[in-house]
């Protein structure tokens, strides 16, 4: 079974913060079928803004997103990434989307500051959450009824995962490779990415 993942991408978007997942998932993917043969590929990753116009993330890198929020595919994983925020938290409809998808989707996760957006969408309430360590005392102060944790690099709270900032966003992703298709694949993709994958799940 294939499953989608979409990446939700914005002007002033931290650009590991999405890179990062991306890259983990999509070599997963390879990883998979070189193990087993199959011919579906295990994730299908996809950038959704809230139009198709390109944004322009963090440090000028221009992103052409695949979908708009008015129309994707079917969502089994959001992932949120984390950047200059501001803004977006006070979008409606992009606020009102990622409501929705939290809701509708299995899985919902944030990377960095991208832990706002879930929080003013709903989708953390009475949770345990993290974020960047520079942003973990306004987190707190924006949503005082959260858990914010500051000593992990992620927090799996089933149908939502949170992550500190920027580069755990790949160990966070490469937790939910095993949730989802299990330790061996998610061991192989650290491997091939020769990434140091750290393991903190609280």
């Amino acid at each position: 079974m294939t499953h989608t993942i979409g990446m939700f991408v914005f002007d002033q978007v931290e650009v590991l913060d999405f890179a990062g997942p991306y890259e983990v998932f999509t070599t997963a993917t390879r990883v998979h079928k070189r193990v087993t043969g199959a011919a579906e590929p295990l994730f299908d990753v996809v950038t959704i803004a809230a139009s198709t116009n390109p944004i322009t993330a963090r440090a000028g890198l221009r992103v052409m997103p695949d979908f708009s929020i008015a129309w994707h595919p079917r969502l089994d994983c959001l992932v949120v990434p984390g950047g200059i925020v501001t803004d977006e938290l006070e979008k409606a409809n992009v606020i009102e989307w990622i409501a929705a998808q939290a809701k509708q989707a299995p899985l919902a996760a944030s990377v960095c500051t991208g832990a706002f957006l879930l929080a003013k969408a709903g989708a953390l309430d009475g949770r345990v959450a993290t974020t960047h360590w520079e942003d973990i005392d306004d987190l707190r102060s924006m949503f005082p009824a959260l858990d914010v944790r500051h000593d992990v690099r992620w927090v799996d709270q089933g149908n939502v995962v949170t992550s500190a900032g920027i580069s755990a966003g790949i160990d966070m992703s490469l937790h939910l490779v095993e949730r989802l298709a299990g330790r061996h694949i998610a061991e192989r993709t650290a491997r091939q990415m020769e990434f140091d994958w750290v393991e903190n799940p609280r």
